[in-house]
């Protein structure tokens, strides 16, 4: 079968679904730049959290200078073993991103549960995929502040102008799609990274009580995604 198909029909078998239930888990969305893989990484420096490290059949990158490092970064995986994986019912979720597979597996969501809160980066697809399992799943959405401090945080991602503007498309189209996914559900909460410690203290906060009281807390982080979601349609 191709693999694509293969992804597009896969069902978490139910070993998954059980680790799912059983497990504290707290995932973190946001558009490319928004900083949710830096609020993660504040978070583990907290006691009481794991990482779950995502499988991926892209190659290890360079960040600021420094290679991306296998088992840490992600597991770095040939299609063959992602097929295998998928063929043997082993991931929670897998997807195609822009050409790459990315997936979650059941061992690493057993892992980080047994550990602390089992935390992760995605995207809006993977959260869907995990809260049709368990409701319980904590649906964290990270916002920057403005649409020109998102594009600064953006084009520092990029080692030239020229690379940005190659990839700009791409990131914009993707940024409509997530936000607007996400505006529509109402499990997902939302933060305003403009101050780090502030972010990292309202994840904190959301994961630790993640009840829909705190819906109320959020309205305004909510809002600044729909102004944002506005600035980014009118700029191609």
């Amino acid at each position: 079968m191709d693999i694509g198909r293969l992804i597009a029909e896969y069902q978490p078998p139910p070993s998954a679904v059980e680790t799912i239930r059983h497990a504290k888990i707290a995932l973190l969305v946001g558009i490319s730049g928004a900083g949710k893989d830096t609020i993660k990484k504040a978070l583990l420096k907290r006691p009481g959290f794991a990482d779950i490290v995502s499988h991926t059949t892209r190659k290890p990158r360079a960040e600021a200078g420094v290679l991306e490092i296998d088992g840490q970064n992600y597991h770095f995986i040939t299609t063959d073993i992602a097929r295998g994986m998928l063929e043997r019912g082993e991931f929670v979720e897998a997807k195609f991103v822009h050409g790459t597979i990315y997936g979650t597996s059941i061992a690493e969501v057993q892992r980080a549960s047994e550990e602390g809160v089992a935390i992760t980066d995605i995207d809006v697809q993977g959260v869907a995929e995990y809260k049709a399992v368990s409701g319980q799943v904590v649906a964290i959405f990270i916002v920057p502040p403005t649409y020109d401090a998102w594009l600064e945080r953006l084009k520092k991602r990029y080692n030239n102008n020229e690379e940005f503007e190659s990839e700009w498309q791409k990131r914009r189209d993707s940024a409509i799609t997530e936000l607007t996914r996400a505006l529509l559900l109402p499990y997902y909460h939302f933060i305003i990274n403009d101050d780090l410690n502030q972010a990292v203290a309202a994840a904190n906060e959301i994961i630790a009580h993640p009840t829909d009281e705190f819906h109320s807390k959020d309205d305004e982080a909510r809002l600044s995604a729909r102004q944002l979601l506005a600035s980014i349609r009118e700029h191609n």
